[in-house]
């Protein structure tokens, strides 16, 4: 198993809450931590059909089966355990009784909230990070192979083609997931509506646009984007809201969480094509979008992360909050410095003045430095950025 992140903030949460639930993308590598982290639990997967019968008919008795402490991977197939779990963690006192995995937000954090809330510590575990990657020296060895790969963990550890893992992955989501959240009477049209968000990785959400182009209602559209939300395959990024003055663009941008997916779902299968490719820079900004959401969330931290354009087309990638001040964050896919590249950051550090901290370029280069009171980073070393 490739070290993840997340290991010390589940042990530390596992010391101060009785449930501990690690949810987060199929093939994210919960199931794997999870047991590694906890290996004195009993270990039971509401995936097989005869557990998940027993746990949906007979609750109490399912329990009382698994009296120590206890892996329930897959929670979320038997929303009716919650409630027998809020007595028994009532009753035992017991932190780090039951840990709990779940890969629909649907599922899991509404029965969590429902009949557990202050009772569990939660994580959500998203792929692999660049960080992870590097620690375990397999970094790939080119910007492009790292955005073809993403970072499903079975893509490293069994050293998998992409293009032979990814499609599995998709049949498999919409077969078991999607089937299980909505009732859909064609997964074609289902796949071709995920494949339509993949090319707009990146981009100013457009619901009516994407509802038209895959010939479906828009509050058909606003539903199935719902339930990619709830499978951790994409985000949304909010516009920043504080108003410098400036007329804002008010509508979020929608973000693949891997980049590696989304390339995938563009029919882009090799290097060279990526290198030439128009969505190239869409592809490294959700690369690193996705870099800051997990940073936040391996500390079982909100990713309260913004953007900012006004209608002048003025735009910053990402802004923090970071102690009452702005981290204005640009991300170039470029291998070379360009000079316009600290236009957007002057601009915005004219209109936020004393609010604003020293800006970060991040790009597609090997070397990070300092430029004109900018700091320029390689992608390869975002941990070397001040913790979120």
């Amino acid at each position: 198993m490739i070290p993840r992140s997340a290991a010390t903030t589940a042990k530390n949460l596992a010391a101060g809450f009785p449930i501990v639930a690690l949810t987060g993308p199929r093939q994210s590598g919960k199931t794997t931590l999870a047991r590694a982290l906890f290996s004195e639990h009993e270990y039971v997967s509401l995936e097989d059909p005869e557990n998940r019968e027993f746990a949906t008919q007979d609750p109490r008795s399912f329990l009382a089966r698994y009296s120590n402490r206890v892996i329930i991977d897959e929670a979320q197939r038997c929303p009716d355990l919650f409630s027998y779990l809020q007595g028994i963690v009532d009753e035992n006192r017991r932190m780090g009784e039951f840990i709990l995995t779940g890969s629909q937000q649907f599922g899991l954090l509404s029965g969590i909230s429902q009949s557990l809330a202050g009772r569990v510590g939660l994580i959500n575990l998203l792929p692999l990070s660049i960080a992870e990657v590097q620690n375990d020296h397999r970094l790939p060895e080119t910007l492009d192979h790292m955005l073809l790969n993403g970072g499903y963990p079975p893509i490293f550890d069994r050293e998998l083609d992409p293009a032979l893992w990814f499609p599995n992955y998709v049949a498999t989501y919409l077969e078991r997931d999607v089937r299980q959240m909505i009732e859909v009477r064609n997964l074609d049209q289902f796949q071709r509506f995920v494949k339509l968000c993949a090319a707009r990785t990146g981009q100013i959400l457009n619901l009516s646009s994407l509802a038209n182009d895959c010939g479906i209602s828009h509050v058909t559209a606003g539903h199935w984007l719902n339930v990619l939300e709830a499978s951790y395959l994409v985000t949304r990024i909010a516009p920043y809201f504080r108003n410098f003055g400036k007329r804002l663009v008010k509508r979020p941008k929608l973000y693949f969480l891997d980049a590696g997916l989304a390339a995938w779902l563009m029919g882009i299968r090799d290097p060279k094509t990526l290198n030439t490719h128009a969505q190239r820079g869409a592809l490294f900004e959700t690369l690193i979008i996705s870099e800051f959401i997990k940073a936040c969330f391996n500390k079982a931290q909100p990713a309260d992360l913004y953007f900012w354009r006004d209608n002048m087309g003025h735009e910053i990638d990402l802004i923090q909050e970071q102690a009452g001040h702005l981290q204005a964050i640009e991300i170039k896919s470029g291998a070379t410095f360009v000079r316009e590249w600290l236009k957007p950051v002057k601009k915005w550090q004219a209109i936020t003045k004393e609010f604003t901290l020293a800006p970060q370029i991040i790009y597609g280069g090997a070397d990070s430095y300092q430029r004109e009171n900018t700091r320029i980073v390689s992608w390869k070393d975002l941990s070397t950025l001040p913790p979120t």
